[in-house]
């Protein structure tokens, strides 16, 4: 099997790794799904993930349909390096292969710049035409006219704020503190028309390639705020020149005033997915922000 052939017969691949046929090389990295490179007949590589064969329960429907979706719709703003997709099936998903190299500064200028030109590009609405996951939890993408701070605490804020209380991961005093947030979501400014944002992107889906170039990995892509993206690249220890990436990015597209005091609020949605995926060891995580959150909110007002 050649890549040419892989195009036009994706459905097949199952069959040829079920037989042995590619060579599969396991890769490291995600917490949901198993990666491995496949290495194909003529030489070329894609990317392959799959869910993982020890998984509690099934792959959900629609997941790697969602993962589909949002990187061609990403790949069609023809802004941001984003792999093709290759094969998708309801159990797997083969990828263009980029090769890895290190975090460059110059790089990271020129995503800046990819970023506002792939927020540039919009979406219809807020949500998406497709079911959405972040993780492996289902987001709801119901195509949404808005106003922005309306939509990101009905949709994005409150479902996983429930999903932390019910599973313990947060307490109902945890909670509280959130739906102050929520409750005064209006207040915060910054709303805009919906960006095409990558909606995960948090350090670790920003993939350094050999060609001196940042991709975007795994995406939960969905018409959203700018700013949102912009705050999960801060998050977990920040991507590599940060300050870079966002200089180069005011440059093309300055943000609105009060985008700083905002970052706690964008990031909030991102935790709160963390403590419902993966437990109370985001708590903490999850508490500061939404504590920043308010402050900046009261010192705003004070300035007013």
């Amino acid at each position: 099997m050649d890549l040419a052939y892989l195009r036009a017969h994706p459905t097949q691949l199952p069959t040829f790794l079920t037989h042995q046929r590619i060579r599969e090389t396991p890769v490291s990295g995600g917490d949901i799904c198993a990666a491995s490179r496949l290495t194909l007949d003529d030489g070329h590589s894609v990317f392959a993930k799959t869910w993982p064969e020890r998984a509690a329960r099934p792959v959900p429907d629609g997941f790697f349909a969602a993962e589909a979706a949002g990187l061609r719709w990403l790949r069609e703003a023809d802004a941001v390096p984003v792999p093709e997709v290759i094969v998708a099936l309801p159990d797997l998903l083969a990828l263009e292969w980029v090769q890895p190299g290190e975090p460059d500064p110059a790089a990271a200028e020129r995503l800046g710049r990819e970023l506002a030109a792939l927020h540039r590009a919009g979406a219809s609405t807020f949500g998406a035409p497709w079911p959405g996951f972040i993780g492996a939890l289902p987001q709801d993408n119901t195509p949404d006219e808005g106003p922005w701070s309306r939509w990101f605490a009905a949709r994005r804020l409150t479902p996983y704020l429930r999903r932390s209380v019910d599973s313990g991961a947060l307490t109902p005093a945890d909670a509280a503190l959130v739906e102050q947030v929520v409750d005064r979501i209006g207040e915060f400014g910054g709303d805009e028309p919906p960006a095409r944002v990558h909606g995960d992107l948090w350090p670790g889906n920003v993939l350094w390639g050999a060609d001196d170039r940042a991709w975007l990995v795994d995406p939960a892509a969905h018409g959203g705020h700018r700013e949102t993206d912009l705050a999960q690249l801060a998050l977990f220890g920040g991507a590599p020149h940060l300050d870079r990436i966002l200089s180069a990015y005011q440059e093309v597209w300055p943000l609105a005033d009060g985008w700083r005091e905002r970052v706690p609020l964008h990031q909030l949605h991102l935790l709160l997915v963390h403590t419902a995926l993966f437990g109370a060891a985001y708590r903490d995580a999850v508490t500061r922000a939404a504590r920043s959150a308010l402050a900046g909110l009261d010192r705003a007002t004070v300035e007013r």
